[in-house]
């Protein structure tokens, strides 16, 4: 006889779930026989979920997170929650920290049993990086009105269709040659779909991972240009890849409407990668994959012969 899942029948809120990460984790959850409700500023952008689902099995909410009562309304009924909105733009306090302890709270006074909130690893609420700050303080607020949260701390995600994968195969499709920030900057790109599970095993098990705080970091660590460069082999593309020095960097951050701002900018000249003080993803039960795992078959379409190029063609 199959194992039911602790959160089969589960009502479980996702909170910015019509986005990148949100949809996996709605993917992961409906495949528990949990009940899901996304509640988002968008929820129709999640409507592609519904095929996946039984009858009954997902809701979709008008949510807006700089407004208590719309999630307290989103709140209701639900026995778990997972909070994953973020911005690198304005409102990063309003959005950040104090949409997610209005959820937290909700949760706790609807009678949730479990909460998780998805930060960043970098997260502290005294760096001097608003987006790290504001994750960091978005946190304790968190952990203040729901004791028994967990914490988890994403490295840059990445996924076929949205992070940085696609963002970056559309330009090296196109330009001969780019210029890249942070071209030394270190980190461990975490899949999507491990993150998801990490989330949902979190959820699963409140007992064992409640209170407690995880990074969720792949196991490659690379720089932005390693990364370009494997994106432009998988394309079969030659490429040029100049490093941006760090002064004109900050120079073209200031400026209006420009690729990349100030505070990505030095998020970039950090690095992130996991720390060595504090709980891995392993310990949530996923065994994260690497990015060279997928950029081989995720980069066939950006080919100029696509499916018909021969450097990869098997009998």
């Amino acid at each position: 006889m199959a194992k039911i899942s602790p959160l089969a029948d589960k009502l479980v809120v996702l909170i910015g779930g019509s986005g990148f990460i949100g949809t996996h984790v709605a993917q992961d959850l409906l495949e528990r026989g949990a009940r899901v409700r996304i509640a988002a500023r968008e929820p129709e952008k999640a409507f592609k979920l519904k095929p996946l689902a039984n009858l009954g099995q997902l809701q979709f909410a008008r949510c807006d997170v700089t407004n208590a009562s719309s999630i307290e309304a989103c709140m209701r009924g639900a026995d778990a929650a997972v909070y994953l909105v973020g911005t690198f733009g304005a409102n990063q306090r309003i959005i950040q920290a104090r949409g997610a302890r209005d959820a937290a709270r909700a949760a706790a006074e609807m009678g949730a049993s479990r909460f998780v909130y998805v930060s960043a690893i970098g997260a502290d609420a005294q760096s001097d990086t608003g987006y790290y700050a504001t994750k960091g303080r978005g946190e304790d607020l968190v952990l203040e009105a729901f004791p028994d949260a967990t914490i988890i701390r994403p490295s840059v995600v990445f996924g076929e269709e949205g992070g940085m994968i696609p963002m970056f195969a559309d330009m090296i499709q196109v330009a001969p040659v780019l210029p890249v920030f942070g071209a030394d900057s270190p980190m461990q790109p975490v899949w999507v779909d491990d993150l998801a599970q990490a989330i949902g095993n979190a959820l699963a098990d409140p007992r064992t991972h409640g209170g407690k705080v995880y990074e969720a970091a792949g196991p490659q660590r690379l720089t932005m240009l390693q990364i370009n460069r494997m994106i432009a082999e998988g394309q079969d593309r030659n490429r040029t890849f100049l490093p941006v020095p760090g002064p004109l960097a900050k120079m073209i951050a200031a400026l209006p409407l420009a690729p990349i701002n100030g505070d990505q900018l030095a998020m970039l000249k950090r690095g992130n990668v996991a720390s060595s003080d504090i709980r891995q993803i392993g310990e949530l039960g996923v065994d994260p994959k690497p990015l060279s795992l997928f950029l081989d078959r995720w980069m066939v379409r950006y080919r100029k012969h696509g499916r018909f190029s021969d450097k990869r063609a098997t009998m």
